[in-house]
């Protein structure tokens, strides 16, 4: 019963632990949220490291990674606007490479 209380409240925190029985041997493996497969997608991308890649698209669903990886996009355009003290879109389009308008 706890089990299942425990499977149901992990759900809203988006680290829901498992058991997962391979080979006769158990362990656990936690259910990752959007924003934690985002970081570990675009971390994974910058490093051309395609095992990760694969692992956190794997997380979750296509549409989730990439509301996941677009909000992590906002957040880094806003931090970086904010310690350059420039524009946001000034930042966007500088590290896209094109030219100011």
């Amino acid at each position: 019963m706890f089990d299942r209380i425990r499977t149901y409240a992990g759900r809203f925190r988006g680290t829901e632990s498992t058991q997962v029985r391979e080979s006769g041997v158990s362990r656990e493996r936690r259910a990752h949220n959007l924003f934690e497969a985002a970081a570990v997608y675009v971390a994974a991308r910058g490093e051309d490291d395609q095992d990760r890649i694969e692992e956190a698209a794997g997380w979750v669903s296509p549409e989730a990674l990439s509301f996941g990886v677009s909000e992590l996009a906002c957040r880094a355009v806003l931090t970086l606007a904010r310690e350059r003290d420039e524009s946001p879109a000034r930042v966007a389009r500088d590290l896209l490479g094109l030219p100011m308008v």
